[in-house]
């Protein structure tokens, strides 16, 4: 369990709610440093091929991007790392912008099939791709790394499993294929065994 989610989310306002609706809320503990991945979530992470990034502005408001790329594009750097290349977008540069002024994220990794979340706080800093190519090549694959302006790094804080409640299964047209392709050679078995014979 990472504890230093808990004491981060669970404010004074968050406790007195839990105890508003449920007559009690959850024990916080202060714990004194960032809390490491493991395992299993670093396998997650290496799994997936997107995420949603929450940064805030300096009116307060917050701000949800989503980022995609090959499978393992969010690179595991260390226990307490994370790095992505970031490319040529629409030029809005919000994320960018509001990291300028805290650099605080949310990042927030779904798994649609397995029906499993994961969220992970950190502290994000920029590079510009431009200054550090090795950089680049090192979070990039070749065929993309012309498009690549910056680099995302990410110290993280802590990170939170979610239950898999209301989460609705959703599959990729690869996950799909593989479903079907034994149907549909089954099929045409089926079907060539019925076809009349000259």
């Amino acid at each position: 369990m990472a504890f230093k989610f808990h004491e981060l989310a669970f404010t004074d306002s968050v406790r007195h709610a839990q105890e508003e609706y449920y007559g009690q809320s959850r024990p916080v503990r202060h714990v004194p440093g960032p809390d490491a991945l493991t395992h299993d979530e670093i396998s997650f992470i290496q799994a997936r091929d997107s995420f949603y990034m929450a940064t805030v502005s300096e009116t307060g408001w917050p701000y949800l991007q989503h980022r995609g790329g090959e499978v393992g594009f969010l690179r595991v750097l260390s226990p307490t790392q994370l790095a992505f290349a970031d490319y040529k977008g629409n030029r809005q540069l919000i994320s960018v912008g509001n990291l300028a002024v805290t650099d605080r994220v949310m990042l927030f990794l779904m798994d649609y099939p397995q029906r499993t979340r994961l969220k992970i706080m950190g502290h994000a800093r920029l590079e510009d791709a431009r200054k550090h190519p090795e950089l680049v090549a090192q979070l990039a694959e070749p065929e993309v790394r012309a498009q690549v302006e910056r680099l995302f790094f990410i110290d993280v804080v802590s990170f939170d499993w979610n239950c898999n409640q209301h989460i609705t299964p959703r599959y990729t047209l690869e996950d799909i294929k593989g479903i079907i392709s034994p149907l549909q050679q089954r099929i045409a078995e089926l079907e060539a065994q019925l076809k009349p014979k000259d």
